[in-house]
């Protein structure tokens, strides 16, 4: 049987602001990826989302993002490898002790936006984070979002990391994603493809229809867009039917 995890965006709404659908996507999902504050979140908001992650049995992972909520992390900051290590670390405590309040421990660290990118981009920027993580708690797995970030990761022997794939965004031929400036309406019927792609073969098509290696042990879907939860549901008819068990991280890692 194949095993695989779904992990999705959490947590994102602050005071007044609404964002996703967090009660309604996470019967669906295996891992929760909660934002810690500083792009997105609060901490009234990490505490509720961390209540409704632990009622529906779904791993905690902290979605540490740069200190910037007008440009919701998304925007590129000068910052040192040693301050985005401090960034992670203040975001991966103050959910720590949510979870703890609920009686549950973070399992993973899934950076975000603009931070991801950073460390995408500097490997000196994703070991700084890596040794941070592994100094806090060296159980916490790391999700990587591409295989540059992967490989750095590989360096550590003690650190257990994930890689994970895509199927609400399209690839293109270098395994780099095409990423929309407001989330559109996908087929679910597509999407559900791009999943089992992915699960059963580790390959995905990509923009120019060729199909390449995506070899994912966790499948990020993101549950701000407009038909999150239809995707969701569709995905979970194909698991069903093609004997897919669907786990949290810490079963794979």
């Amino acid at each position: 049987m194949v095993t695989i995890d779904i992990n999705c965006d959490m947590g994102e709404s602050f005071g007044n602001w609404k964002m996703g659908r967090d009660d309604e996507v996470m019967p669906y999902i295996t891992s929760a990826n909660i934002a810690g504050g500083y792009h997105a979140g609060d901490p009234h908001v990490m505490n509720d989302t961390v209540a409704l992650a632990v009622e529906r049995n779904v791993g905690i992972g902290i979605h540490p993002g740069l200190p910037d909520k007008m440009g919701f992390g998304r925007r590129t900051m000068d910052a040192s490898p040693s301050e985005i290590q401090d960034y992670v670390i203040y975001q991966l405590g103050a959910l720590q002790a949510f979870a703890e309040q609920h009686g549950a421990t973070v399992q993973h660290v899934k950076p975000h936006g603009a931070m991801y990118s950073m460390l995408s981009e500097s490997n000196d920027h994703a070991r700084a984070v890596m040794e941070g993580i592994l100094n806090v708690n060296e159980d916490l797995i790391y999700l990587a979002t591409d295989m540059n970030i992967y490989e750095v990761a590989q360096e550590y022997d003690e650190l257990r990391s994930v890689f994970e794939g895509y199927v609400d965004l399209t690839y293109r031929p270098d395994r780099s994603l095409i990423v929309e400036q407001q989330m559109e309406p996908k087929d679910p019927d597509l999407i559900a493809q791009r999943f089992l792609d992915i699960a059963l073969d580790g390959e995905v098509e990509a923009e120019n229809g060729e199909m390449i290696d995506v070899p994912a042990q966790s499948i990020c879907i993101h549950g701000d867009g407009p038909n999150a939860v239809e995707l969701l549901e569709t995905i979970h008819e194909q698991v069903n039917e093609h004997d897919i068990q669907l786990v949290s991280l810490t079963e794979i890692a």
